[in-house]
């Protein structure tokens, strides 16, 4: 990403907010946490600009109106000054000033990765990825990849197109979620399997433990995603926006007095679909860190024991099981299928008993 620049004139309407809070609202993509380094390592400039007031002046009986973007051109004669406290109250008049420097992707170095290779030949490498193991390099995780593991296991062998940080990826799965997926080995393939996502021709189906049991037992959930502005790490169903997602399940049984066993059909492949999805409809993924719902009232021991099965509620018992998709050069439908693996097996025996 290169270099951002961002810069508001204060409105009556907006006075008196906070620095950070004013800057969060207007920069949703920036999380407080980022926002607040960039303001204390003196990228935020303030001054005061009381000759632009008249070319935003409002008509006696007007609406408030809110703070107004402007250019630096606008503000070449303005005296500007570095501001490091994310608290400093706005005042009218006033001019922001926010510089965000040009992130640097940092390139994946070859590691040896565990994972298990389905399929490969010169155009795709089909995986199953084990839970806990995150696909690309990003904040937190600058190694021990899925892609450094690529990296290792293909060598330069990789599409391209994802960028630096993400060759060959075509897909991805959450760090938590198990199961397969498709990664390109040159950029031929990267596009022809980009558009069959686009053109919805390549289908993945998951299976998942999920609390209490849906009703009805079979159906299609719809309902566009979004990040949900107050978590950036969650997503949620929004009535306006986001992105369109279907996702299509069946219950295949009842698992004691507390869970599913459902099966789940991606139509898109919005992020964390199937766990936003299924908790909107009341029936949350366990070991969800983050959408998971317990029941109340759990016993010690079960609890205990979905913690120990579930990375302490750091994996969703989801697992990728089945993925379909026209080879890029034979043209070819190819389809895989892989087992459950131990840890689901076992939540899926323990759930079956309680």
């Amino acid at each position: 990403m290169s270099e951002q620049h961002h810069i508001f004139y204060i409105t009556p309407l907006k006075a008196g907010e906070r620095l950070d809070k004013f800057l969060n609202v207007h920069l949703p993509d920036l999380t407080r946490t980022r926002l607040k380094a960039l303001i204390e390592s003196d990228q935020v400039l303030l001054g005061e600009a009381p000759h632009l007031k008249s070319s935003f002046c409002q008509e006696e009986g007007d609406e408030p109106c809110e703070d107004i973007a402007l250019s630096a051109d606008q503000i070449a004669d303005v005296s500007m000054a570095a501001c490091t406290q994310p608290s400093k109250k706005l005042k009218e008049m006033m001019v922001v000033s926010l510089t965000v420097p040009k992130v640097e992707e940092a390139l994946p170095i070859p590691q040896k990765v565990d994972f298990e290779v389905v399929f490969e030949d010169a155009d795709v490498i089909v995986i199953n990825k084990p839970a806990g193991l995150v696909v690309h390099p990003g904040a937190g995780n600058h190694d021990g990849t899925l892609v450094n593991g690529l990296l290792y296991h293909c060598g330069d062998s990789l599409s391209g197109i994802g960028g630096v940080a993400r060759p060959g990826i075509v897909h991805r799965l959450d760090k938590g979620t198990s199961g397969l997926m498709v990664v390109a080995k040159n950029d031929h393939a990267h596009q022809f399997l980009s558009n069959q996502f686009v053109d919805r021709t390549l289908k993945r189906t998951y299976f998942a433990i999920c609390w209490g049991m849906p009703n009805p037992l079979e159906g299609t959930i719809k309902g566009n995603i979004a990040r949900d502005p107050r978590h950036r790490q969650r997503m949620k169903v929004v009535g306006f926006g986001g992105k369109e997602a279907v996702t299509h399940y069946y219950t295949h049984e009842k698992l004691g007095h507390y869970c599913a066993f459902i099966e789940c059909t991606l139509e898109t492949g919005r992020t964390h679909q199937i766990r936003v999805h299924m908790t909107q409809k009341g029936n949350s993924l366990v070991g969800d860190p983050l959408y998971g719902r317990k029941p109340r009232g759990l016993a010690v021991a079960l609890r205990d024991k979905i913690a120990e099965l579930t990375l302490d509620g750091t994996r969703p018992i989801l697992h990728a099981a089945r993925l379909q998709f026209i080879h890029p050069t034979t043209k070819e439908t190819l389809e895989f299928e892989t087992e459950l693996p131990q840890d689901f097996t076992e939540m899926y025996e323990y759930m079956k008993t309680v």
